[in-house]
């Protein structure tokens, strides 16, 4: 074997957010099999040794009107399918012990999440339920909805309800996610909190002004709060020059008022160069910088977003990282913490002992 093949794919990965499902079950892709217009497959899971994998399940009312309780339930039963086909390698985990498993040569971990709690149908007790069907972490919105203001909404905080939810949540030991939410609604959970939680798939404010992103002061809190932030490969998220070519062009999108019209949007926006494997570097250094190592990992948003950057365009790809961040000066510790053990860490902390 290629020495240099080997020692870039030495680390382990944990992966806090794909949304691999709905291309399984909206685009009929098979899981199984690389290829297709997805990110993520098992064998690639497998190839990049991928060891614990969070696999959103995501819900809106604006696109489910009244039926965001079953679609729910086919996106988990989905994912659920997805596991058993790959004969006992992949296994939804709902404890510790199964999570730890997963990183000591047992099956590999699939974490089911519910991205928006739009199917809770307004009541935070409504989670119990899902905590029944293996959910281990929620968002609690992805648009502003009856449980908390997003980033991209009014900024308005989290609700009465949403304010049970997370009480629930850390009740029951649902790993609570406050990728998307508002800035206000970010600070109610700092205050409420009482155990660490997690921003799967947001990136760095300060390197680019995307409000979906951290500020410095939210890294910081996230890091003293034992939490970890996950690394959006979405190049609007890394790359600022990127973000101001494409903006205009998803309002247009929005107005666009037929398909061919819509197409040739994207076909624009597909023209735009994709930034470089640097922007993740950059990313994860000045997390580190802010928060110290302990609290960044990955959560690539793959199979959510149409883009990646440049030199990714499969989960198999995320063997470059490692490489890539040792050129970038982090030691071979602080590499395993990013690629698995940070994530590990405050997972293991937060989900039910079993």
């Amino acid at each position: 074997m290629n020495p240099e093949r080997q020692s870039a794919s030495s680390h382990a990965f944990f992966d806090a957010h794909c949304d691999t499902v709905m291309k399984v079950l909206d685009a009929g892709e098979e899981f199984l099999s690389p290829g297709g217009s997805k990110h993520i497959s098992f064998p690639e899971l497998v190839k990049t040794d991928v060891r614990a994998q969070v696999f959103a399940c995501f819900v809106l009312s604006s696109q489910h009107p009244g039926r965001e309780y079953e679609r729910a339930c086919l996106m988990i039963d989905t994912v659920i399918e997805m596991a058993e086909s790959t004969d006992g390698e992949l296994e939804i985990v709902r404890t510790v012990s199964d999570l730890q498993r997963a990183f000591s040569g047992g099956p590999r971990a699939g974490i089911l999440s519910l991205e928006g709690a739009d199917p809770l149908g307004n009541k935070a007790e409504a989670i119990r339920e899902f905590y029944e069907r293996g959910i281990r972490s929620v968002i609690f919105a992805w648009q502003d909805n009856a449980f908390s203001g997003t980033a991209f909404g009014s900024n308005t905080p989290l609700t009465d309800q949403g304010r049970r939810l997370l009480g629930l949540c850390e009740e029951l030991g649902i790993v609570v996610d406050v990728s998307h939410l508002s800035d206000t609604a970010f600070n109610e959970v700092v205050n409420l909190s009482e155990k660490p939680f997690v921003a799967t798939h947001s990136d760095c404010r300060a390197l680019c002004p995307s409000s979906r992103n951290l500020t410095d002061r939210m890294i910081r809190t996230l890091a003293d709060r034992g939490g970890v932030m996950g690394i959006n490969l979405s190049p609007a998220f890394l790359d600022p020059a990127f973000a101001a070519a494409v903006h205009p062009l998803i309002e247009a999108s929005r107005q666009a008022v037929c398909p061919e019209e819509r197409q040739q949007i994207r076909e624009q926006m597909l023209a735009i160069p994709r930034p470089s494997l640097e922007w993740v570097a950059r990313h994860v250094v000045h997390a580190i910088g802010v928060g110290g190592e302990d609290c960044i990992g990955f959560g690539g948003d793959l199979d959510g977003i149409g883009q990646t950057p440049a030199g990714i365009d499969t989960v198999a790809d995320y063997a470059k990282f490692i490489p890539l961040l040792r050129t970038n000066g982090l030691s071979e510790s602080q590499i395993e913490k990013v690629c698995c053990g940070n994530f590990r860490r405050v997972f293991s902390e937060l989900l039910p002992t079993g």
